[in-house]
């Protein structure tokens, strides 16, 4: 253990930590007051855990259902949080946990480790030096854990993450795209754009790269879809983001762009949906919100990275996962 503990401390010094911090942290809105974290769950459904990985040990939280019937299998959804973030900072921004005690499926949140990025940071841009790599093991590990000790259905895990989050969550299924029935991306950057903190902070300001040096994905592997959510207004990560990644993730099986469609409920923010589709099967969904900037859209009122005017992210991706779920047991 002490061995792990010293390579993650001089993984911390990296010369690109400095990069990140400045191009990865936003800082929270202004005068805004963070909602107690009391409110999350009841303790017995809302529990603490560790996994060790290639990447070290990383802590975790985990949101479970009440009432679970000894027969009875559950789908996992896993929630990386972005910089700046922990797992219980997310769980607060996007009440997921609230999502999941009605429609009844666990929620993981894996903790990236301080030692590891002084931001909390993810590092889903460093494949270069396979730091990216292991830490999407680390994180697989946890998964495996919950698998192996909870009421999960294998069949039914998918992942979502925001900012640093939803990079490494598309990085994690593009590497084992097996494993996972969708992905969500809110306000992250494509996989395959970056492979250093250099080439990260010029993804971040859109300046992608041309090609997508990804692993080739096997014949009889299905691709999970993926839903990416972006705002419109984001100066942190460019919108253009947003788009890159869905299209990034449509070319790969040859699907195509349908027609765009704006969408708008009561007084929230307005959105421009477009699906991407191979012979009627969905592979991408792209929403870009108007007006939103660097934030959960529809999250809790008073938390950062939080933007409760815009469309309820955390619907939208239940809501997008579900269906997947639904049409792979058809």
């Amino acid at each position: 253990m002490q061995r792990v503990l010293k390579t993650m401390t001089r993984t911390a010094m990296n010369v690109g930590s400095k990069a990140i911090k400045a191009g990865l942290r936003a800082a929270p809105p202004a005068g805004k007051r963070v909602v107690s974290k009391k409110a999350l769950a009841p303790s017995a459904n809302w529990t603490a855990g560790i996994a060790i990985g290639a990447a070290g040990p990383r802590r975790y939280r985990l949101y479970k259902p009440s009432g679970i019937q000894r027969d009875e299998r559950l789908p996992l959804l896993v929630m990386l949080h972005g910089c700046g973030q922990d797992a219980e900072a997310l769980a607060a921004s996007s009440r997921m946990n609230a999502v999941a005690a009605r429609e009844r499926f666990f929620v993981l949140y894996p903790e990236q480790d301080r030692l590891a990025n002084v931001q909390g940071c993810w590092s889903w841009y460093d494949t270069r030096t396979g730091r990216a790599q292991a830490e999407a093991s680390s994180i697989g590990a946890a998964i495996e854990q919950i698998c192996l000790t909870q009421a999960v259905d294998r069949n039914r895990v998918a992942l979502a993450g925001i900012s640093a989050g939803a990079g490494m969550a598309v990085l994690l299924a593009t590497l084992h795209p097996e494993r996972f029935r969708a992905i969500a991306m809110h306000s992250g950057i494509a996989p395959g754009v970056a492979h250093s903190s250099v080439t990260a902070i010029k993804a971040m300001f859109g300046q992608t790269a041309t090609t997508s040096p990804l692993p080739a994905i096997a014949p009889d592997v299905r691709l999970p879809a993926l839903l990416v959510i972006h705002g419109a207004a984001d100066h942190v990560v460019a919108p253009g983001n947003g788009r890159e990644a869905a299209l990034r993730w449509a070319e790969r099986v040859g699907a195509k762009a349908g027609k765009a469609r704006r969408v708008q409920r009561g007084a929230r923010y307005a959105a421009t949906i477009t699906d991407y589709r191979k012979s009627r099967q969905l592979t991408a969904t792209f929403c870009e919100v108007e007006r939103l900037g660097h934030a959960w859209s529809g999250g809790a009122a008073g938390q950062p990275y939080s933007d409760p005017q815009g469309p309820d992210a955390s619907r939208m991706i239940w809501s997008f996962i579900a269906r997947q779920f639904a049409g792979a047991a058809g």
